[in-house]
């Protein structure tokens, strides 16, 4: 998977920056390791690479949670003891939080219950994009019985090592996770019929290739059910370029005109976003919901 910064092996930032979708990397940046098109563009204005700060900071988030101890405020390493009204496993029912292991609640950093908005049914492959502890994969799984499948793709070791305890402990077989970043999904193309994430699209410094991914390995008619933050028209830019701000699901959120736009030039159609509760004086959390053309 491509690494954050510009390697002396691939192409220079200002041809990666017009050389945006995958299928024309080799043209444009040929075979060099390391290197994806959209990779000179995944920094903040000030230069400091997006990906690496996301992937530190859940690393640690994901080691708090293991260590079980809820007395020391796992999520800290991520949100405030004041965001967990409005981010975490307490936006789940309790008949599911009570059926999954504590760590995988523990692990929970997001901003809804995609799996309650997403209507899965018996037999249907799902797909997790940017899967943490485990927790919506494992409710997903439940959900499509052992006819179905929920695959969970996660950049962040810690996360992933998290997950399958998580899975061996809540003895769900019909899981896999993977390790990926949601900008190059590894899974081939009409593989999926439902994508789900939990606030974390947000946190890509190339959204509008995590929406195309999504729906090449999204089958004919799938169902894009996501939750999400989205910004108010008017957030100010020094929100937007924070960085434990993007990291809590704020600064890197999209607008609700920014967010429909990406999604129909991705091929999506019925597109739906309804905010759900605010979790900021600048942004609200949001179902967003599409399908991709039968």
């Amino acid at each position: 998977m491509a690494e954050l910064e510009t390697k002396s092996d691939c192409c220079e930032p200002a041809v990666q920056e017009n050389c945006c979708e995958p299928e024309t990397k080799a043209d444009c940046c040929g075979d060099g390791p390391g290197c994806g098109c959209s990779a000179g563009k995944e920094t903040n204005s000030t230069g400091v690479g997006i990906r690496e700060v996301v992937r530190e900071r859940y690393a640690a988030a994901a080691t708090d949670a293991g260590s079980r101890d809820a007395s020391c405020c796992a999520n800290d390493a991520v949100i405030t003891e004041e965001q967990r009204a409005v981010f975490g496993s307490n936006l789940y029912e309790d008949d599911d939080r009570d059926a999954l292991p504590e760590a995988a609640q523990l692990a929970s950093l997001g901003c809804g219950n995609p799996t309650a908005v997403a209507q899965l049914t018996e037999g249907q492959t799902v797909l997790d994009l940017g899967s943490g502890g485990g927790i919506d994969v494992l409710l997903s799984a439940r959900r499509v019985g052992p006819t179905g499948k929920a695959y969970g793709i996660d950049m962040t070791d810690e996360m992933l090592d998290l997950a399958r305890r998580n899975q061996q402990e809540a003895g769900v077989e019909n899981v896999e996770f993977l390790r990926g970043e949601i900008e190059n999904i590894p899974l081939p193309d009409d593989s999926i019929d439902v994508i789900i994430s939990n606030c974390v699209i947000n946190l890509s410094g190339d959204k509008p290739t995590v929406l195309h991914e999504a729906a090449r390995v999204l089958r004919p008619g799938g169902q894009f059910a996501v939750s999400d933050v989205v910004a108010d028209p008017d957030m100010d830019d020094a929100t937007r370029e924070d960085m434990k701000a993007w990291t809590g699901c704020i600064a890197g959120a999209l607008t609700r005109d920014e967010f429909e736009s990406y999604l129909t030039d991705a091929g999506f159609e019925e597109i739906e976003i309804q905010e759900t509760h605010r979790v900021h004086d600048q942004a609200g959390s949001a179902i967003i919901r599409a399908t991709l053309p039968s």
